[in-house]
């Protein structure tokens, strides 16, 4: 194992202190860092999101923003603005949050749908564009944006088909288990975990991982069996708007990062499985029939279920 991949396993031990029980989740913050992805964390209030975005902050030798939106929230507060100096009677740049390495969108689905989109470009593009002046951002950068389904629409506006495509995983925390929760609450008793937490993972050792990324092996078998998935998902008449060449790339990517934190040069059939729903569920667009009998997580269990999986690992060969 290399030691920027040793480095990634201790963070991930580290993080797996303060957020009990959700080993799962932490490896996909990891997964979505060195495949350049980002996050979108989904659970009900008081379940750890902003928490696990703040310690896998923590533990990254990087810049580290955080917007807490509201509707009153400006794009000029994300991105920056040019401002007048009186004391040197020159416009200066203010440069925003994102203008980092790590960015925690805090209940992003609070803010309005044009600050929304003053995300789009920076996820996008790792840039952004002051004033007409485009600033590029150091990678790398990691989107980890947190909203609470249960708001309704009620001060919130939902993210556009737009955004949401920009998200590489989104992730439902839920609920701990009735032990993970006692684990919980004996540790917090006594002790502040996230204290604990220091830099362990610098900046050069996520870029040199995201080159190992892309030399990750994929075999035919495997490679078709992730791409019918993806088609599978356009020819349900539960589905109106499958997912796209993005979205199965997305998957493909995914899988890459994830089989290298697991000290694999190649992906197997069951990485595509596994990855899936986290990759597509945000992705789909049900019909109206569907979307009123069932959930989109169904849905898409149902198209996975449903696709024969290869029984060649698609290792080298």
């Amino acid at each position: 194992m290399s030691i920027h991949l040793e480095q990634v396993r201790k963070a991930q031990e580290a993080i797996s202190r303060v957020i009990v029980g959700k080993p799962e989740m932490i490896e996909l913050l990891f997964t979505a860092m060195i495949s350049d992805g980002h996050v979108l964390l989904e659970s009900v209030p008081g379940s750890g999101k902003t928490k696990l975005a703040k310690s896998f902050a923590k533990v990254m030798d990087a810049k580290f923003s955080r917007i807490q939106f509201t509707p009153e929230v400006l794009p000029t507060d994300v991105t920056g603005i040019q401002f007048f100096n009186p004391k040197t009677k020159e416009f200066e740049l203010r440069e925003g949050p994102v203008m980092t390495n790590v960015l925690l969108a805090d209940e992003i689905n609070r803010a309005t749908p044009k600050t929304q989109s003053s995300l789009l470009e920076v996820m996008e593009e790792k840039q952004t564009t002051v004033d007409g002046e485009t600033l590029d951002i150091d990678p790398p950068l990691l989107v980890i944006a947190t909203q609470n389904p249960v708001e309704g629409n009620v001060g919130t506006f939902p993210l556009p088909e737009a955004q949401l495509d920009r998200f590489l995983f989104k992730v439902d925390m839920g609920y701990p288990t009735e032990e993970e929760e006692k684990s919980i609450l004996r540790t917090y008793q006594t002790e502040e975990p996230f204290d604990a937490l220091k830099p362990m993972i610098k900046r050069e050792d996520i870029l040199e991982l995201r080159k190992q990324v892309k030399e990750v092996f994929i075999g035919d078998d495997t490679l078709n069996y992730l791409l019918y998935l993806a088609r599978a998902t356009r020819n349900t008449k539960d589905v109106e708007l499958g997912i796209s060449t993005r979205g199965a790339m997305a998957l493909m990517r995914a899988c890459q990062a994830g089989a290298l934190l697991k000290g694999r040069d190649f992906i197997t059939p069951e990485d595509a499985k596994k990855l899936a729903p986290f990759v597509f569920e945000h992705r789909l667009i049900l019909s109206m029939e569907a979307s009123i009998r069932k959930m989109k997580a169904e849905v898409l269990q149902e198209i996975i279920e449903q696709v024969p999986v290869p029984v060649e690992a698609g290792g080298r060969v």
